[in-house]
């Protein structure tokens, strides 16, 4: 898979950006750069909300999240989020994600007036779910909470309050459901070859008046669902924790700068939960050892099974672990015997000492992550975003990047968000891709 060109004409910061990835540069990796404020972490975000959760109803609510606030402007019938080029193989194709209101809806539907209604009725429907879910989480988090936090003695009567909502809400939501509204609105928008995604909020009322939907120019539907199918496992997205993800709700965001009463409800708690649901999504700001520890399993078990299969042990454990090894500059890693951990070592020449993790540096850990989640998400054949990776890197090492990333996954295709020069630096100008305000030229001291 290969994307080769973004359009999105106004959505957050971003305006009018149109950007091509070239699919015959070697290697397929491309810089993206702009000051601070010029929307690289939007635009990655975007373009893996849109391609990898669009197409998994559990991870709808990131999409929602995502757009929440894009507005239909004043005469306008539909507005586009996106337009996508994509490459795969020998087909290349262009996918439109654009949002609409119910006017344009009623188009699509005849002039007999019980069909239009199936529009209105249709919208309905989708609000009362996303208020149900959304009092349900409520419900969950307020359970959840510790019995002795604040706000404890309203709790009961505020679950109860929920409960009732959700009743009244579901009667409603069963009527509809009965009169086989979603069927008819479903295969009345298939019929011009266009996907229903979501509807959304673009207002701070929360009623979701908005529609995002989706077409792949010069396909018919069922082959538009594969290939959107496809290309759904086939985008990730590494990103430090510390940036604000605009796929997480509200809620989540504004917790950022805020204190709140109960100890869950931090953007931490919030980004983790979502990281849970989002296995595609992989923040590089800690070290995972457990999922060094899985893929340290996962080789051992294939040793195992070539074992039954041949009669020998296979060398898989020790490849990765020699792998691992090669990364480090004079040190070593080696796993506990239980496979609880692991710890470091370095060979002096007259003896060995272990580590304590505070020898590590951040860079070190870091370098090791990425290798590990490209390798443990056997990530291949995919575009990969990864949002200022270069953080914790000396410049040699930010210069290393791109024959590290070339080397760990070949038929991978990189877009960097940073403002790394040297990283820049070690690739053609023509793969460094720029968004309005650009990066100022660095200026050589007289």
């Amino acid at each position: 898979m290969h994307l080769k060109r973004v359009q999105v004409p106004d959505f957050r910061v971003l305006k009018d950006v149109d950007i091509t990835f070239e699919k015959e540069f070697t290697p397929r990796i491309f810089p993206l750069g702009s000051q601070n404020g010029g929307g690289k972490s939007t635009l990655l975000q975007l373009i893996f909300v849109l391609l990898h959760c669009s197409q998994y109803p559990e991870k709808l609510h990131f999409v929602k999240n995502m757009i929440d606030g894009f507005k239909l402007r004043d005469g306008e019938n539909t507005r586009m989020v996106a337009t996508f080029d994509i490459v795969d193989g020998e087909k290349e194709l262009n996918i439109d994600f654009f949002v609409c209101g119910e006017s344009y809806l009623r188009t699509m539907f005849s002039s007999e007036e019980n069909e239009k209604n199936t529009v209105s009725k249709f919208i309905i429907l989708e609000n009362s779910k996303s208020k149900i879910s959304q009092y349900e989480k409520e419900i969950s988090g307020l359970e959840s909470s510790p019995s002795n936090s604040a706000g404890n003695q309203q709790r009961p009567a505020k679950i109860q309050s929920l409960k009732t909502k959700i009743n009244n809400i579901n009667a409603t939501k069963n009527n509809l459901e009965l009169s086989g509204i979603s069927k008819s609105f479903s295969e009345k928008i298939e019929l011009t070859d266009i996907l229903y995604i979501t509807t959304y909020s673009s207002e701070s009322n929360d009623e979701e008046q908005e529609v995002l939907l989706c077409q792949v120019k010069a396909l018919d539907l069922e082959n538009a669902k594969k290939l959107l199918n496809l290309l759904s496992n086939k985008v990730f997205l590494a990103a430090p924790s510390t940036q604000v993800f605009l796929f997480l709700s509200r809620k989540a965001k504004m917790s950022l700068f805020q204190n709140s009463k109960y100890p869950d409800d931090n953007y931490h708690s919030y980004l983790t939960k979502a990281k849970s649901e989002l296995p595609e999504l992989f923040t590089y700001d800690f070290f995972p050892v457990d999922l060094l520890i899985d893929s340290f399993k996962a080789s051992r078990d294939k040793d195992f099974q070539v074992a039954i299969e041949t009669g020998a042990y296979g060398n898989h454990y020790q490849t990765l672990l020699n792998e691992f090894n090669s990364l480090l500059t004079n040190k070593k890693l080696n796993l506990k015997a239980d496979l609880s951990g692991v710890n470091f070592s370095v060979d002096n020449g007259n003896e060995i000492i272990e580590l304590g993790s505070e020898d590590l540096s951040h860079g070190e850990l870091k370098r090791l992550s990425i290798y590990m989640w490209l390798k443990y998400r056997n990530i291949e054949d995919a575009i990969v975003l990864m949002d200022e990776i270069e953080i914790a890197f000396h410049p040699d090492w930010q210069y290393r990047i791109i024959a590290d990333l070339q080397d760990w996954g070949p038929n991978n295709q990189y877009i960097l968000a940073t403002h790394s020069y040297s990283l820049c630096e070690a690739l053609t100008p023509a793969h460094v891709k720029e968004i309005e305000p650009k990066l100022l030229p660095v200026k050589a001291n007289n």
